[in-house]
């Protein structure tokens, strides 16, 4: 799949492509427009992604092909046991965990899923969960609290599942319940937003040590594309919504709201997979290490002042 702002690029690796067939088949000597035309890419692809709008980052987060988070724990984990069930209503699909081992250092998943064709993401309801989603993230956190390991969500969601069954059920509540558990968890929290961090569906497993965010994704209290239904009364407005939200992970980390952010490769997540998942297990297992210098105290204390610093303004 092509994002209308990576077209230009494909059409140069095109005639990339025929004029390398064209060397072969006729045997013609093209080597020095080759290079020309390898570097042109190469400047084309650095100027396009250097300089994305906001709305541009937020459809590359949605990327079809990008990394989800069973593909990330996949490749960082050496093992992974998967846990299932919130012990009161279901297993909800949309919400995944267990316990893994990064390089000998043993840590407790959590994480949305999406789906990556129509018969998964029914399964997976688009990364959406529900109360029961919660509640089952909440009572793994409970259990790596328990065997004193630390704790990593990735977070990827357009949200949590709005549906009335989710309401009746106690949305809001198992939402709430996880911000309040979250902040005093005496073991080390790391999140990181992976693709879509969207409203409180986000914010439901992202109260952490240290919130982090991979180059190409977004965080906010709602999506571009409701923000301009709301106000504008039309989709049409989304990339003006997206602009108005500064909901980048640059925007986020000059707002003091995501501790620091994870460098993509070129071109986003999804181009090479084994080199973004390395460099967020490199991340992960540094941010482990300096957060377990401090004391359970210590870290539950900085957790709280951070998240209570944040909106305040003083005039």
């Amino acid at each position: 799949m092509l994002l209308d702002f990576e077209k230009p690029i494909a059409e140069l690796e095109a005639k990339l492509e025929d004029m390398k067939k064209l060397a072969v088949d006729s045997d013609v000597n093209v080597r020095d427009a080759v290079k020309s035309l390898e570097d042109k890419i190469d400047n084309l692809k650095k100027e396009t992604f250097q300089n994305l709008t906001r709305w541009q980052r937020v459809q590359l987060s949605r990327h079809p092909d990008r990394p989800y988070t069973l593909d990330y724990i996949y490749e960082m984990a050496d093992d992974f046991v998967e846990l299932h069930g919130d012990r009161a209503v279901k297993d909800d699909k949309a919400m995944v965990g267990g316990f893994a081992t990064l390089d000998k250092t043993t840590v407790m998943f959590v994480g949305q899923q999406k789906g990556r064709n129509t018969r998964q993401r029914q399964e997976r309801n688009f990364g959406m969960a529900n109360p029961e989603g919660y509640r089952k993230a909440l009572r793994l956190m409970k259990v790596a609290e328990k065997f004193n390991k630390p704790v990593i969500t990735l977070i990827d969601t357009p949200g949590a599942f709005p549906g009335l069954e989710a309401e009746e059920r106690g949305q809001g509540e198992a939402i709430a319940r996880n911000l309040k558990e979250m902040m005093t968890l005496k073991v080390p929290v790391i999140c990181v937003i992976i693709g879509e961090g969207a409203s409180g569906g986000a914010l439901g497993i992202a109260i952490g040590d240290r919130v982090l965010m991979l180059e190409n994704t977004w965080y906010s209290v709602i999506s571009p594309e409701s923000c301009s239904s709301i106000l504008w009364r039309s989709w049409d407005y989304k990339e003006e919504a997206a602009e108005a939200l500064r909901l980048t992970a640059k925007d986020m980390q000059q707002l003091k709201l995501v501790d620091g952010i994870v460098k993509e490769p070129l071109g986003g997540a999804h181009t090479d997979v084994k080199w973004i998942t390395k460099e967020v297990k490199r991340v992960i297992l540094k941010t482990i290490k300096e957060l377990e210098k401090l004391s359970p105290e210590e870290r539950i204390q900085q957790r709280i002042d951070k998240f209570c610093s944040m909106g305040v303004v003083k005039e």
